[in-house]
């Protein structure tokens, strides 16, 4: 008997880079996954993501907030959608909408984002412009479950770039992409593998077995 892979459905509302990675590691082409991604849904009926998961294979649905008189019945839509397709974990991978707090706990410790620095530092927009004003030295992202509160819940994994002396914002934001493109798939594996559990506000994360080439935590072997 084949063993459980997790169903998870992807929120996007552009171009789906991060997506991409998560394709190329958990697609229906890949080999042995321990992921199952059953639905990429967007709020933009334009994103290239979703051409993207077509080509992949992968079923999409498109959920224009335009079409919605409020927050509170967009999301609703949006949750009907997932669940439909058998979704058990929700991954928000550059979806531009802020969730209401009752989507946020109807997924509770089963909805995962990526945010584009180390938090809890640079909470919000404009991560990479910001963390060269503040003049730090090490800069990353985020793999975190999501609460209420914008960026913040327990942090999975963290990947970590150095802050060279002549970035601006472009060099250090694909620094920070590429690292992304890396540390996404990693967190969902252990969360896949049942190596990732929430107790309180922090996950614990056991087993973990990264690569070498860039500084992650966990660490690992």
């Amino acid at each position: 008997m084949a063993a459980h892979r997790l169903k998870v459905a992807i929120l996007i509302s552009g171009r789906g880079s991060n997506l991409q990675a998560l394709i190329d590691q958990f697609g229906p082409a890949a080999a042995s996954s321990p992921i199952e991604i059953v639905l990429v849904l967007s709020n933009r009926p334009e994103a290239f993501g979703l051409t993207r998961a077509g080509r992949a294979g992968i079923a999409t649905k498109t959920v224009d907030h335009k079409a919605f008189p409020d927050r509170a019945s967009f999301d609703a839509a949006m949750d009907r959608e997932i669940r439909a397709a058998g979704a058990e974990l929700v991954v928000l991978a550059g979806f531009l909408r802020l969730l209401t707090d009752g989507f946020i706990a109807g997924w509770h410790d089963r909805l995962v984002n990526i945010h584009p620095a180390l938090l809890p530092a640079f909470k919000g927009l404009h991560t990479h412009a910001r963390a060269l004003e503040a003049g730090v030295r090490f800069h990353g992202c985020t793999v975190h479950f999501v609460r209420p509160e914008m960026d913040t819940g327990p942090i999975v994994a963290q990947a970590v770039v150095p802050v060279r002396p002549e970035d601006d914002e472009n060099s250090l934001g694909l620094r920070v992409l590429a690292a992304e493109h890396r540390l996404f798939p990693l967190a969902l594996r252990l969360i896949a593998e049942g190596k990732v559990t929430v107790e309180g506000e922090r996950a614990i994360v056991r087993d973990a077995a990264f690569a070498g080439g860039i500084l992650f935590n966990p660490l690992g072997a």
